[in-house]
Parts: structure tokens; sequence; C-alpha cells
């Protein structure tokens, strides 16, 4: 994961203009279509601006469970002047929960989603508890529309780093809660076919996508306001 913040300030500028629901915070998801794109990093560096211009905290949701990538990069440094991960908290916020383990005839109750402060920052970023799976468990993914008014109440921003379409669904599942879904797409990698196939499938389950975010031309990134298909 890198460091992205100096080249995605047009993204912010943009993100930054949606209006909230009034007394909620904004919530925005990042995307691709395919694996490798670098979603991660640009969710990363935008939580990160948020978080400096925040009043209430901004959270970095990483839907990647099994992953954890966000946190990991986070505990590893991936930015140079941004503290490590502090103390651990649950992240059920009372509600419904964004997953499901077992069959839907036979669920087991579960607080497996927790969230860490970075020091210094008005960031929390979320963990899964991959490690109290039990053998049998299946995570399932859940819309849970009180768990997102939940975060919105107590935050400023929502980021949300979603897995890549071709490989996990949680994104899908999500989109409709969010104020905006943003592609990422890398240079020369992900095709107009590629990328119009998943504008329609976030359309389709209830997502509004606000454009694209063109990683790795010439090293930088460059947004697309309209995507244009």
């Amino acid at each position: 994961m890198r460091d992205l913040r100096g080249d995605i300030t047009n993204v912010w500028r943009f993100a930054s203009r949606l209006a909230p629901p009034v007394g909620e915070g904004r919530s925005i998801m990042f995307i691709a279509a395919r694996s490798g794109e670098g979603t991660s990093s640009i969710a990363a560096s935008f939580a990160l601006i948020a978080a400096r211009q925040a009043e209430k905290a901004t959270w970095l949701v990483d839907l990647d469970f099994h992953r954890n990538g966000a946190i990991a990069a986070f505990q590893n440094g991936f930015a140079d002047d941004v503290g490590r991960p502090g103390r651990v908290f649950d992240a059920s916020l009372r509600q419904e929960q964004i997953y499901a383990l077992g069959a839907p005839h036979e669920q087991r109750d579960a607080r497996l989603l927790t969230v860490r402060q970075i020091e210094r920052e008005k960031l929390l970023v979320t963990k899964f508890r991959v490690e109290q799976l039990q053998e049998a468990d299946q995570v399932r993914y859940r819309t849970s529309p009180s768990w997102w008014r939940a975060l919105r109440k107590a935050s400023d921003w929502t980021i949300v780093d979603a897995p890549a379409l071709e490989r996990s669904p949680a994104g899908l599942a999500m989109a409709s809660q969010q104020d905006g879904v943003i592609l990422v797409v890398e240079a020369d990698h992900t095709s107009p076919e590629q990328l119009a196939i998943a504008q329609r499938e976030i359309i389709t389950h209830g997502g509004s996508v606000l454009g694209a975010v063109i990683n790795k031309v010439g090293g930088e990134t460059r947004f697309i306001e309209r995507l244009g298909l």
C-alpha cells in the first residue's frame, strides 16, 4: 500500500462537495472491477485527508474481512507522518452487524468487527477478528442500514475500502448505503467494457457511481467525474 495523498487532492475536492444528510456524516466507497488496481492505497490516503479535515471521527471500513489489509498497512507505517493503531474497540455500534456467521437458518452470534484509532489522528480503522472464526463458520455480508446510520451519526466521514468485484460481493452488498461509489482503475489494466459492467452492477444494487480514479497514470492519479460510458 502506498501513500497517495499528494496525488488525490482533486478526488478530495470533488467528494468534499457532497452534501451530507442533516446531522450525519458522508459515506464514500472505493472499489475496483479487478484486483490490484490500487483501491486500498487510495481509500487509506483519502481517509487520512478526511480525518485531518474532520471535527468528529473518520472511519476507514475495510470490507476485506479475511485479509484486513488496511489495519496491517497502518501497523507497518504506510505513511511516514502517521502513528500506529492504538486501542481496540468494539465496532458493533449496538446495531445489526454488516456480516452474519453460518447458514441463514443457523446463525452464530459473534461480535468480530473491531476498530482501532490511529495515534494522533481522528481516524479509526476496522479489523475483523478472523482468528476467532470457527472452522465451520461461513461469513456472509449483510446490508444492515441501521449500522450505517449509526456510523454516520458518530462520524464526519466513512471511507469504505471494498475488495474487487471479481473477488467478492461485499461492495455490492453495501453500495446502497453510500452517498456515492468511486471506481478505481489502473491505467491500461481494466478495459472500458469491464468498467461499464462494474458501473451497471453497482447501480443495479442501489449504488450511485460518482466517477472513476484512473490510477498509475505517469505515477499519479487522475479523476474523471463523469464516466461517460
